[in-house]
């Protein structure tokens, strides 16, 4: 066991920094980390939106919102992999190219998105009703509710909402690899599947499992420091 360990940390495929695993996982935190910046600008704002028209008293908003959420839900169950596959024609017209890191934030983000919103839709609804309506009967504005109730109350939960979706996002970029897009998972399918190299899976699969234990450690922290419920408990 100890010489296979030691033949595996020799090759030289691990060690170097060109086409090795420590440029791939800087690619993957680079398409996650992009792909996360985009999905909170556009998800949460969408999230925002499916919660405050559900229960509008225009018939259009309700239409609206009904559309809106049949939208969601079905790009939200789309399989990734034939999503990113569907996305090349916008991809390659967008990015000029079908491949790599930047094509596939494409297809990331479209997928995040709307698996976001709706997270952030039922965080908002764990806010108490009477908390809401208090600050409307004192002549708060939509907006006003907004920032001042909705995002700070449901801020804790935003946060998990994020790591959760950071995660599923890692393994999206995972998938992302086997049509070129780059990173971890492109090394483990072209170097470890293909090229029969058993100890380039086993490294990515344990940088990968790292990446994801940093991400919900810190996502869990981040959540208690601005939970009050927590500090006055």
């Amino acid at each position: 066991m100890i010489e296979t360990v030691q033949e595996w940390l020799q090759n030289p495929l691990l060690t170097r920094w060109e086409g090795g695993p420590w440029q791939a996982t800087v690619v993957t935190l680079y398409m996650t980390a992009v792909t996360m910046v985009l999905t909170v600008l556009l998800g949460l704002p969408l999230g925002v939106a499916l919660f405050e028209t559900d229960d509008s008293a225009s018939p259009l908003v309700r239409r609206l919102n009904q559309v809106t959420g049949f939208v969601v839900n079905v790009l939200r169950s789309f399989p990734f992999f034939i999503l990113i596959i569907a996305l090349i024609p916008l991809t390659a017209a967008i990015t000029g190219r079908s491949t790599g890191p930047n094509a596939a934030m494409i297809a990331l983000t479209i997928a995040a998105v709307p698996f976001a919103a709706r997270l952030f839709e039922l965080n908002l609804r764990e806010i108490p009703a009477g908390k809401i309506e208090a600050v409307r009967m004192m002549g708060a504005s939509r907006w006003q509710v907004i920032r001042q109730v909705l995002i700070p109350e449901a801020l804790p939960g935003i946060i998990g909402s994020i790591t959760t979706t950071t995660i599923a996002v890692i393994g999206y970029t995972a998938m992302a690899g086997s049509v070129n897009a780059g990173g971890l998972g492109q090394l483990a399918y072209n170097r470890g599947y293909t090229g029969y190299q058993t100890e380039i899976i086993i490294v990515t699969v344990i940088l990968l499992i790292i990446i994801v234990i940093l991400v919900q450690q810190l996502g869990d922290r981040l959540a208690r420091a601005v939970d009050h419920r927590a500090r006055t408990a």
